[in-house]
């Protein structure tokens, strides 16, 4: 596959309402998970035994916690990179305030730089990664108050 219709494949399924995309072509197979599909929609016997364990944080509407810890989750397998570049500081710290849509880390998969935001205002309790790890789709990056 080109990296021209792999991103194509991301543009498509980020403008659909689709959850997922899975694409094979001679022998290789791509498939595309939404963040938010990890996070919120993926039913939990599919997402990974990582991801189960942590339980879903209830909360009347959406983005809005009742006090019991959440978790990031990687939305795609690579390897996270907590800062934006070695020898600088990292993107987020325990008991650091992020706001919604503030970068947490970098996920790289393919050659690609994949950023990872928060969904909602929050306090960082813990980063569960290190710098340079390679993580799953759907494995615990950081857990928030």
């Amino acid at each position: 596959m080109k990296q021209e219709q792999i991103k194509t494949l991301i543009d498509a399924l980020a403008a659909s309402d689709l959850a997922e995309l899975e694409y094979s072509e001679d022998g290789s197979t791509l498939r595309l998970v939404k963040q938010s599909a990890l996070t919120t929609a993926a039913p939990a016997a599919r997402r990974p035994a990582a991801a189960r364990k942590a339980p879903a944080v209830a909360s009347a509407e959406p983005g809005l916690s009742t006090g019991a810890a959440a978790e990031c989750l990687a939305p795609l397998y690579g390897v996270v990179h907590l800062q934006p570049a070695p020898g600088e500081p990292p993107f987020v710290q325990p008991g650091q305030a992020v706001e919604a849509g503030q970068m947490l880390c970098v996920i790289e998969a393919m050659k690609m730089f994949n950023e990872v935001r928060a969904d909602a205002a929050a306090t960082v309790q813990a980063v569960l990664v290190r710098s340079g790890q390679e993580v799953d789709a759907g494995q615990p990056l950081f857990r928030f108050d």
